[in-house]
């Protein structure tokens, strides 16, 4: 009976987020949507939001390991390290007071996107949260890559030709998960994640719903000026740092550059030690 309510609880939540979708920060007032609940397969049925189906094949390929339904033994580790790590988050963030943070990495290529993802994922899968995971990474957009999807829209043609978000974002199969993407990378990106479009659009995003996490990904801290304009919106930050590359004066000249920003959590991602890597904070 309780975990009825809690999935009734999520739908009439998802009920709120399809309509501020729908309406959203383009202009356009909210309209009445309908988030659908079947008692059968306890599933939200998204009525505005594109959905995507894609089986678990691509899964394995991109290395989404959140999402599955069959696991390895090697798998099951990497989920179970996810699971731990979306505990600390949720924990840190009920501290915290907020339902914000953003994914950063010193370098390109540290697995940054693919931590998001993973982690948007198994935040998703508590029925207290929905998810909203954000692509501003606007010199090398990757999420809807993962997902093998190809936008119609993306954040580029809400930034610049007032395209309404819910024409842009996308439900990827995953219970409770939103993804608004980008697609081509964006000239002068950091003068644009500093302007006022953007922090009007982020503020909306953070503070419309206390119930839905949003999640943006970032780029690395170290390859622009990108992260040092967006990261007053944001009110903490994961660090993910790849294991044997990212050196000891890349991550200080990464943490300087965050000046007083937050760290979450730091991720230390693929790690060839058989341990258990856990999340922590980073002593300043």
């Amino acid at each position: 009976m309780e975990q009825v309510e809690q999935a009734l609880k999520r739908a009439k939540v998802e009920q709120q987020h399809q309509a501020f979708e729908q309406g959203s920060s383009s202009g356009h007032q909210p309209c009445s949507v309908e988030a659908q609940f079947s008692a059968t397969d306890k599933r939200i049925c998204y009525t505005q939001t594109h959905r995507i189906v894609f089986d678990e094949r691509v899964l394995n390929e991109e290395r989404i390991i959140a999402g599955r339904t069959h696991y390895t033994h090697e798998s099951n580790k990497i989920s179970s390290a996810y699971k731990i790590l979306r505990t600390q988050v949720l924990q840190r963030l009920k501290a915290r007071h907020c339902n914000n943070f953003g994914i950063v990495s010193a370098n390109p290529g540290e697995g940054k996107s693919l931590t998001a993802i993973n982690l948007a994922i198994s935040l998703a899968q508590e029925v207290q949260h929905t998810v909203l995971l954000v692509d501003f990474d606007l010199k090398n957009p990757s999420i809807h890559t993962y997902f093998k999807y190809c936008p119609g829209y993306c954040l580029n043609d809400y930034l610049f030709n007032d395209v309404p978000l819910p024409e842009i974002m996308f439900n990827p199969g995953i219970e409770g998960l939103v993804v608004l993407p980008g697609s081509d990378s964006v000239p002068n990106s950091s003068e644009m994640l500093s302007s006022p479009k953007v922090g009007q659009l982020v503020e909306e995003l953070k503070s419309r719903y206390a119930e839905r996490i949003v999640i943006f990904d970032l780029p690395s801290l170290l390859s622009s000026d990108d992260v040092m304009a967006f990261s007053p919106y944001v009110d903490s930050v994961l660090l993910v740092v790849e294991d044997g590359r990212t050196t000891q004066d890349e991550l200080m000249q990464s943490l300087e550059y965050l000046g007083e920003t937050e760290i979450l959590a730091t991720v230390l991602n693929k790690s060839k030690s058989n341990k258990l890597k856990l999340p922590r904070a980073v002593k300043r």
